[in-house]
């Protein structure tokens, strides 16, 4: 193999998914510090506070994604239970008084002294991980309610663990990915209606147990009626929307982050995107989001191995239902519920996940195209010899 070739094969990089990661990252660092720098130096003093961690997390995350870039997927595979028993192990320690960390009622970190990250964002890649590892390895059994099982039980654990912290919205993420996934792995009809039905009559009951969810219903439907309550972040999240009009009110002009909107720098900064760059930037970041997310279906398409397409496939999922229900808060179409925008909320653990995962991505596509062009060159050596 002459240098060339070895070049090509060692760094056959898809830009279709590199670029548009490079994109949101570095537009993300920009916005998360203008729509915290106020916050920031008033509880932490120093306005960089947010945003030098988003730094820090985009570094460790690019270590990452070179990692998993070079690393074969294939071994993957391998570790699924491994996979599986660190979603359960790291989803059960938050709940470990000294080691979880409770804010705004919710226990979702787990902290050691000054480091701490959010248990559920490693919880849900390494579920995508066993299902993709699991559904390869039993392909002809995903036809059969008991060839499933497996997944269904493990992934009724991961999101009852995940509901009891609570997040409801990270459970509906992972469930959705699992649902996508199990539809490409070949679920019979009839099985996935059973599912269905007592999923959908499930949540109405979740709702009504926790009288929190209930509120924000309530000020979903209409958040005029408690402007200072429940319907505020809702409110003000719409205000910020609304006043960006085509083109924005200017980058770091933004009046919504003066502690108007709640978590502008996390959950709600697609608002405070399109209260800075209008409805121009708003769909930029919208495209930039759906050509990654295609790209990564069209990775999964073209896999030469059932656990990269059923792994591409389950971290494609993810993305575009993390970006879909996020841009869905934001602008009022389903209830708030505190969810991060891929790659461009505050963030570190939910960084460096996203990222490992695009060097995932990564490495498929390239494996696909080298067994591509090795096809060809295989080929071309025949017909030279005919």
């Amino acid at each position: 193999m002459n240098k060339k070739a070895f070049l090509k094969e060692k760094f056959n990089l898809n830009l279709y998914v590199l670029i548009p990661t490079i994109c949101l990252i570095i537009l993300g660092i920009v916005m998360i510090y203008s729509a915290s720098s106020y916050t920031a130096l008033k509880n932490y003093g120093s306005s960089m506070f947010f945003a030098s961690k988003q730094i820090i997390g985009a570094v460790v995350g690019l270590f990452a994604m070179m990692f998993f870039y070079f690393f074969d997927y294939n071994r993957l595979s391998k570790t699924k239970y491994i996979a599986l028993a660190i979603s359960l192990i790291v989803l059960a320690v938050v709940f470990i008084p000294g080691v979880g960390i409770e804010n705004y009622g919710a226990k979702r970190w787990i902290g050691f002294g000054s480091f701490s990250f959010q248990a559920s964002e490693i919880a849900k890649f390494c579920f995508i991980v066993f299902c993709a590892g699991y559904m390869a390895k039993h392909k002809d059994k995903i036809c059969t309610f008991k060839g499933i099982l497996p997944i269904l039980v493990s992934g009724l654990c991961v999101c009852a663990l995940i509901m009891l912290e609570p997040n409801m919205s990270i459970t509906l993420c992972v469930a959705g990915t699992l649902l996508i996934m199990l539809l490409i792995g070949g679920i019979n009809i009839k099985h996935l209606c059973f599912l269905l039905i007592p999923a959908v009559l499930l949540v109405p009951l979740l709702i009504i147990i926790e009288p929190y969810r209930l509120k924000r219903i309530v000020a979903f439907l209409d958040p005029w009626q408690s402007p200072q309550g429940e319907g505020f972040q809702l409110i003000q999240s719409l205000y910020s929307l609304g006043s960006g009009g085509f083109f924005g009110v200017g980058l770091f002009n933004s009046r919504a982050k003066y502690s108007f909107l709640p978590f502008s720098e996390s959950d709600f900064i697609f608002s405070i995107i399109g209260e800075e760059l209008g409805l121009c930037g708003a769909i930029f970041v919208l495209v930039v989001f759906a050509i990654l997310i295609f790209a990564g279906f069209k990775i999964a398409q073209k896999s030469t191995t059932r656990f990269g397409c059923y792994l591409a496939t389950g971290i494609s999922s993810l993305i575009a239902i993390q970006v879909v229900l996020n841009v869905a808060v934001c602008s009022g179409l389903v209830p708030p519920t505190g969810l991060p925008l891929p790659f461009m909320s505050a963030g570190s653990t939910s960084l460096v996940m996203f990222m490992s995962a695009i060097g995932v991505l990564l490495n498929i596509s390239k494996q696909n195209k080298n067994k591509f062009i090795n096809y060809e060159q295989y080929t071309k050596k025949l017909k030279s010899k005919a």
